[in-house]
């Protein structure tokens, strides 16, 4: 049983539990319901992941959290780390919609088309149905019975209703009716006639139920079926390996068994594998990972170290200080885990106003069967009208209304580089009003490159482009090596790293120093003024600065940035087109952040942030009323991006950030940010549109089934009727452009 952790000052712990048999987000909301009336308790319950965000007073037993999740109808229990991954809900999905469909085809053209009813084929139905009704539609079943013990009632209780009302209606008729004779065929009759419930079966409404509504939930689950993925990408950014140094002696072992206090050895390219303090060795180490910073920080012993982060050049031996889930990444992957399971799934329509439609349409069975029975006309004629009010608002189209349209518009972004992770996302895209963008990879290259070549008088700008790019050739340093891939044809000799400070190399027949002040002063070289003031300015926009000397001599500088994106302008004018303000966002050095934002505009800044403080302004935001959609890419942006209310993840970043995200662009260009906002509100409004056709539909079709003027039959095929309308105006998505 895990330790709860606490998340804030007062007196509460926040505790995830794992939810079992929840089928739609009406469930969800009954338990977080059932959770609530706890004395101190609050929930969030997300139906997309099938957890439970509990804050509770501090002590509480989570035994008697599961025991009230239980009494609610559902499992519960603590996650265990080294529990065996549960089957994956679509894959179930999958087989029992497959079944049901391979049985139901035969089952609706036996009924529909009289031409090829042979001697027996009603029988024939019974047999192909049956498991239909009864395995396929289980999960229905199920769920309706769980609600009914609690007085509540959602779509599953009227599929339940509907399908159970079909099938024994007709067994009735064939046992006890003249439906069973050989023989028997159906006639194609609109209005229902009197003696129809012994003369008529409907077993293609019931397997047609059935398989509708699965189908619908088959989409909808493939369609999220990553919406658990980010913790797993978050930790699999981690080192696997760690080579510890006992007794003078390398070990390789699995990074899970380092303990506090060993000594790891971190060779150039390796991931640091614990959190730790250096004890020996210089060397630069990429801490874009944690920070986003795209310049590798440089490291001497003392410095602290994060686990994950990469070694770029010399070898470290490092003391863990940290290990397994006390360490940053494992903090960061909990800040994911609770943005995402604290985001609460919008719950759809159709299970909105469930609470109130199903039981007016079984109040209105009952009252037509009554009816009907109390002005003379039978039992057969009460029954059967009463059937054909539940077939006819059955809710197929209402099953299909999110998932067709999602998998169209899903499919349709797909074609455009644009990735969309379930339904829950949609309505966040309508509202949003605010765009929070990170730095590094977003709206950068992300790879640095020279960005200004400053010349003292008497130098060349040519000749100090050469001789530098010449010194730093054997360079192991990320900037050293951004200098370097201008090109040289000088020849260079007596190459040597001075940790820290820079190079030193013959270049021709010039002795050259680049690197740091410090290195030009143990040569004994001094700095002009005009050279400290031009590396001033530079390091003032967030660059990295490269003093250049030779022959004894300053001679000028180099600076080193990331480079701006081309269509990063383009983008955040975009983005207002569309009624968004833009927040610019980074871990990077308040100067480069701001150099970057005056040049697109960008009048909201917020820099040097950790993953955390991310985290922190977005909630911030979002406490102020702002809906926040936010766009990054690095694995700090992952938490952020699980916070925010719709998170876009470039797709040209790690997994980690992809999967905590909402929307994922395939490519770099900040501007398809733009073309998948807009493409999931038009998906929204396809969505709405379907949910209203349906739902006009069976508003429309319930007082003619009660009036006796439609055969279950017929009411049937209008039900497949409105779902193909559904699915038509779905495949409109396939015509969305995205932005010249």
């Amino acid at each position: 049983m895990s330790t709860p952790v606490s998340v804030r000052p007062d007196a509460r712990e926040s505790i995830v539990l794992d939810v079992s048999g929840m089928t739609c987000a009406s469930c969800a909301a009954r338990v977080e319901k059932k959770l609530g009336k706890m004395d101190g308790v609050s929930a969030s319950v997300n139906y997309a992941t099938n957890k439970a965000l509990v804050l509770a007073p501090s002590g509480m037993s989570v035994d008697d959290l599961i025991k009230t999740v239980e009494s609610a109808g559902y499992g519960a229990s603590v996650p265990e780390p080294d529990a065996p991954k549960p089957p994956d809900p679509a894959e179930l999905l999958r087989r029992r919609v497959t079944v049901s469909a391979i049985l139901a085809v035969p089952v609706i053209l036996l009924a529909m088309i009289p031409a090829i009813q042979f001697p027996g084929w009603q029988w024939v139905s019974l047999v192909l149905a049956t498991p239909v009704v009864a395995w396929a539609g289980w999960p229905f079943h199920r769920s309706a019975w769980v609600n009914l013990r609690h007085g509540a009632t959602t779509m599953d209780t009227l599929v339940s209703l509907g399908t159970i009302a079909a099938y024994l209606q007709s067994v009735y008729a064939l046992i006890w009716g003249s439906a069973g004779r050989i023989g028997f065929t159906h006639q194609i009759e609109f209005r229902l006639m009197r003696g129809m419930a012994g003369g008529a079966v409907y077993f293609e409404a019931a397997v047609g139920i059935v398989t509708f509504i699965l189908l619908g939930r088959y989409f909808e689950a493939r369609a999220r079926r990553s919406a658990g993925s980010a913790l797993e990408a978050l930790l699999n950014e981690g080192a696997k390996q760690a080579t510890l140094l006992r007794d003078g002696v390398e070990l390789l072992v699995p990074a899970d068994v380092v303990k506090v206090g060993d000594l790891i050895v971190v060779r150039p390219g390796e991931k640091i594998a614990a959190d730790g303090v250096i004890v020996e060795g210089v060397s630069a180490v990429d801490n874009s990972l944690i920070t986003g910073e795209s310049v590798p920080v440089d490291v001497a012993p003392g410095s602290n170290v994060v686990g994950g982060t990469v070694n770029t050049t010399g070898r470290l031996l490092v003391q863990a200080t940290r290990v397994g889930a006390d360490t940053q990444l494992a903090q960061m992957a909990r800040l994911v885990e609770q943005a995402q399971t604290g985001k609460a799934a919008v719950q759809r329509l159709a299970d909105r106003v469930s609470g109130i439609f199903v039981p007016i349409v079984i109040g209105i069975a009952i009252v037509t069967g009554l009816v009907w029975a109390l002005t003379g006309a039978g039992a057969d004629m009460a029954i059967t009208t009463g059937i054909a009010v539940l077939i006819i608002a059955c809710p197929c189209a209402l099953g299909l209304a999110t998932p067709t349209a999602l998998l169209v518009g899903s499919g349709r972004g797909a074609e455009l580089g644009i990735l969309i992770s379930g339904p829950e996302i949609l309505e966040s895209t309508r509202l949003v009003d605010t765009i929070v963008l990170d730095k590094t990879g977003t709206l950068t290259t992300g790879v640095m490159s020279v960005a200004e070549v400053v010349p003292l008088p008497g130098t060349d700008a040519a000749t100090l482009r050469d001789v530098v790019a010449a010194a730093e050739s054997g360079s192991e340093h990320p900037i050293g090596r951004a200098i370097a891939a201008q090109g040289s044809a000088l020849v260079v000799e007596n190459f040597a790293a001075v940790p820290g400070r820079g190079v030193t190399a013959l270049v021709g027949d010039h002795s050259v120093q680049a690197g740091s002040p410090a290195l030009l002063e143990d040569h004994g070289i001094g700095i002009p003024v005009a050279l400290s003031e031009a590396a001033a300015a530079e390091a003032a926009i967030g660059r990295s600065v490269v003093l250049i000397a030779w022959d004894g001599q300053a001679r000028g500088l180099v600076s080193v940035a990331d480079t701006l994106k081309p269509t990063a302008a383009k983008a955040v004018a975009a983005y207002r087109a569309l009624g968004l303000r833009p927040i610019l966002l980074s871990g990077d050095s308040a100067s480069a952040a701001q150099h970057l934002a005056d040049q697109l505009g960008i009048t909201d800044v917020v820099a040097e942030v950790s993953p955390a403080g991310k985290v922190a302004k977005i909630r911030e935001l979002q406490e102020a009323g702002a809906i926040v959609a936010m766009v990054g890419d690095g694995v700090n942006d992952a938490a952020a991006l699980a916070q925010a209310d719709l998170g876009i993840a470039m797709g040209s970043g790690t997994d980690a950030a992809i999967a905590a995200s909402d929307l994922t662009l395939m490519g770099s260009d900040p501007v398809h940010a733009a073309d998948a906002i807009r493409l999931s509100r038009v998906t929204l409004g396809r969505i709405k549109g379907n949910l209203f056709w349906a739902f006009a539909y069976n508003v429309a079709a319930i007082p003619i089934a009660a009036a006796g003027l439609l055969n279950p039959m017929i009411a049937s095929a209008a039900m497949a009727f409105s779902s193909v309308f559904v699915v038509s105006n779905s495949l409109r998505l396939r015509r969305f452009q995205p932005l010249p």
